[in-house]
């Protein structure tokens, strides 16, 4: 009878050691004894399950830290789920958040319906004065929760008159940095308390891993959202963990071309005939134009968004005659994607709603990727035509 093979072969001994950092799926981890076991989870060192924590989180985790200015950084199974262990990790029954009214759909949904079924009261209110902020709070008031770039209004945040209202209050300031990214912009610069990503968009950058990252500036708040992420269990797969390691590697390069793109493609758009706005942080026309450069700098991104005239009819002329722009409920990858609010992220609130924060049936979002800007300005100039058609 041969001997058992099971559990039994070693990891290879090496002199030499991986380039590319590998992959761990497993889930659990031995231990040398109970002494040791005891060790680990005292001193924080090693891994137990994977639910509390594997290699391929950590070393992202790390990765993105040094983007951000930050250490400690929390891995989770997408960005909604960094928001939530935020949530969870953080307030209680009674206590009270403000989020900016033009908030990614499910943060909306998450603090309009979620977080007040669970007891936390919410109120949204316009990020782009901090007085709207300021008039929204109340005594239980613990956070306020903000996008620097608003998803998909291209709103800019009053982030230094909001910071210093956090400051003044004792009020937790949270700042989801998924559209600027620290390469646009770093929150714990301007005063932020805790920075979240859907890590899923630009820092992974290929649409195919599925991540949230959270990290605060407190090491006693960072161990509550870490204390969240193991107990709701928003474990991160170790294989997307190492997808979106590959792809950070080139994230600054993916980012500063798209950039420059989106640039050129809002100018472009803005001389179609038929669309009726376009809205860029490059773009003087922009709402918010005299805060970009104190918030932003040179650094308006690759988010655009801009509407069309027609209603619904011309919106699904606009997306079928552009086979090769992928029309799909996301950003950041290294394609081009178009997306259409009323239809995906913000499907939920009524009309009247969308419409109060500036989305029509012929608004969409853009995400601009690495393509060539003179094929993507004929891909929309050809699409525009079309919808004017319908």
């Amino acid at each position: 009878m041969s001997e058992s093979i099971v559990r039994r072969t070693p990891w290879p001994k090496s002199s030499s050691r991986p380039v590319v950092t590998p992959l761990q799926p497993s889930v659990v981890y031995a231990s040398p004894d109970p002494d040791g076991l005891d060790r680990q989870y005292d001193e924080g060192s090693g891994y137990t399950y994977a639910r509390e924590g594997h290699p391929n989180a950590t070393v992202l985790a790390q990765k993105i830290d040094r983007l951000e200015g930050a250490s400690g950084g929390i891995i989770s199974g997408s960005g909604m789920g960094a928001i939530g262990n935020v949530f969870l990790g953080l307030l209680k029954a009674g206590d009270h958040v403000v989020g900016g009214d033009q908030l990614y759909g499910r943060s909306l949904r998450l603090m309009t319906e979620d977080l007040p079924r669970l007891g936390i009261e919410t109120t949204l209110a316009d990020p782009t004065d901090a007085r709207r902020i300021e008039a929204a709070l109340r005594p239980e008031t613990k956070m306020i929760l903000v996008e620097v770039v608003s998803n998909p209004t291209i709103r800019i945040a009053d982030m230094d008159g909001i910071a210093k209202l956090a400051r003044d209050r004792g009020i937790l300031l949270v700042v989801d940095n998924t559209f600027t990214t620290p390469r646009g912009y770093r929150p714990f610069d301007h005063g932020a308390d805790i920075v979240v990503h859907s890590v899923t968009k630009l820092l992974a950058g290929h649409s195919d891993a599925t991540l949230g990252y959270a990290v605060a500036r407190d090491p006693a708040l960072n161990e509550k959202i870490y204390v969240a992420n193991v107990t709701w269990g928003f474990t991160p797969s170790p294989f997307d963990c190492w997808l979106a390691e590959r792809g950070l590697h080139s994230f600054e390069l993916r980012y500063d071309r798209a950039e420059v793109t989106a640039t050129r493609l809002a100018e472009a758009l803005a001389k179609m005939p038929g669309v009726t706005r376009v809205l860029h942080p490059s773009r003087p026309d922009h709402p918010d134009h005299n805060r970009v450069q104190s918030v932003l700098g040179d650094r308006p991104g690759n988010m655009l968004s801009f509407e069309v005239e027609g209603g619904r009819a011309a919106a699904n002329a606009l997306t079928r005659a552009a086979p090769d722009i992928a029309f799909a409920p996301t950003l950041g990858d290294v394609g081009t994607t178009l997306s259409h609010p009323a239809s995906s992220s913000h499907r939920a609130l009524t009309e009247a709603a969308r419409a109060e924060i500036g989305i029509s049936e012929g608004f969409f979002r853009v995400s601009v990727g690495l393509e060539d800007p003179e094929l993507l300005i004929r891909e929309f100039e050809d699409a525009i035509s079309a919808a004017r058609s319908a």
